[in-house]
């Protein structure tokens, strides 16, 4: 079967495209994994806040914030606090402009959150402008809308060759051949590596890994309604989760593409930076992994076709954002493959086309 639009890539970029794309035309997407969402998606700190990014970022995320709110139950109230210490004043005016935070007392910030140490934290902000993700949910749907549309997800399919034929794209797995008329590169840490196996001419993305532990309640306190916390200048981040604590350094170290796992020292330094602000010590950690967030050379995503070869669409370089950004991504994909002038805007489109690498 010849497809309108061949996915390849299962995180939450491709399958939110595939489910917007699927009254176009015939959709396949292809995952080598067993299951979806297995790298960057599956391993997401999962936070709508949609001031979180560069400029063009923090636009598909603003645009994609009615969608979010169109979805029962995937958003829910979480809030953000950032913590300084006393030599960290810059790092939180630049955070408390870009992410329009309010700042407040240490003692109103050890009201929301008691294992703040007052002797170590001089400076808090807060903004309530951030709402976690139900990721499995949003998936999910996705799925569901893609397979009543008469599109299909096929798993455990890694793609090990692509060339084009008679117009069309013929893409090899271990499950056979597919073909396609639209190619869409929606394969994450991998993105530059399809590229190449297409025969077009990788754009100089890179995987960056960051890391993540989960530990115990601090203290036993009861954490559901803690906000998200960032050190200044995201230094480390925590999150509540299942009650229990996500902590990460927040680090950013280039890798090749694989299926990663978190750096034991890496993810001491950033208990430590966490731990320094906080009263209670870390005991233990519950389990710990880590994802690849992978970035164009501009920390830009890119979407749109290739300038040089027809046919082949990037869907890439959604770094940290690619939840939050999801909605909007996805219906910008639909106009442009479908030849409509763009929701998000013209002057978007083009700030996250490949076309502007030249």
């Amino acid at each position: 079967m010849t497809h309108d639009f061949l996915i390849i890539g299962g995180g939450i970029a491709g399958l939110s495209a595939a489910a917007e794309l699927s009254p176009l035309g015939s959709v396949l997407v292809l995952e080598r994994e067993e299951n979806l969402a297995h790298h960057a998606s599956g391993r997401s700190a999962a936070l709508f806040e949609p001031r979180y990014g560069l400029p063009p970022v923090v636009e598909l995320s603003m645009a994609s914030d009615a969608a979010f709110r169109a979805l029962p139950d995937v958003l829910s109230p979480r809030g953000l606090m950032v913590l300084a210490g006393p030599d960290d004043a810059e790092a939180l005016d630049h955070d408390v402009t870009g992410f329009r935070l309010e700042e407040i007392s240490v003692e109103e910030a050890r009201q929301r959150v008691p294992i703040i140490d007052a002797a170590k934290v001089t400076r808090a902000a807060v903004a309530d402008h951030a709402w976690d993700i139900d990721t499995d949910l949003l998936i999910q749907g996705h799925v569901r809308r893609l397979r009543a549309a008469g599109g299909t997800v096929l798993t455990r399919a890694p793609v090990t060759a692509i060339r084009q034929h008679g117009g069309l794209w013929q893409v090899e797995t271990p499950q056979g051949m597919h073909e396609g008329r639209i190619l869409i590169n929606a394969g994450g840490a991998w993105v530059d590596q399809i590229a190449a196996m297409a025969g077009v001419a990788p754009l100089g993305f890179t995987p960056l890994r960051r890391s993540m532990a989960r530990i115990p309640a601090p203290g036993g306190h009861a954490v559901a309604d803690w906000p998200m916390m960032f050190g200044a200048g995201e230094a480390w981040y925590a999150k509540p989760d299942a009650g229990a604590l996500i902590v990460s350094p927040a680090e950013e170290h280039p890798m090749e593409p694989h299926d990663a796992w978190a750096d034991d020292m890496v993810l001491a330094e950033g208990l430590a930076r966490f731990e320094e602000m906080m009263t209670e010590p870390v005991t233990r950690l519950i389990a710990n992994w880590a994802g690849l967030r992978t970035f164009a050379p501009d920390r830009v995503p890119v979407i749109g076709f290739d300038r040089a070869v027809p046919g082949f669409f990037w869907l890439a370089g959604q770094g940290g954002y690619g939840f939050q950004t999801s909605p909007a991504a996805a219906r910008l994909v639909v106009d442009l493959l479908g030849g409509r002038a763009p929701e998000v805007g013209a002057d978007l489109a083009a700030a996250l086309s490949p076309h502007r690498f030249g």
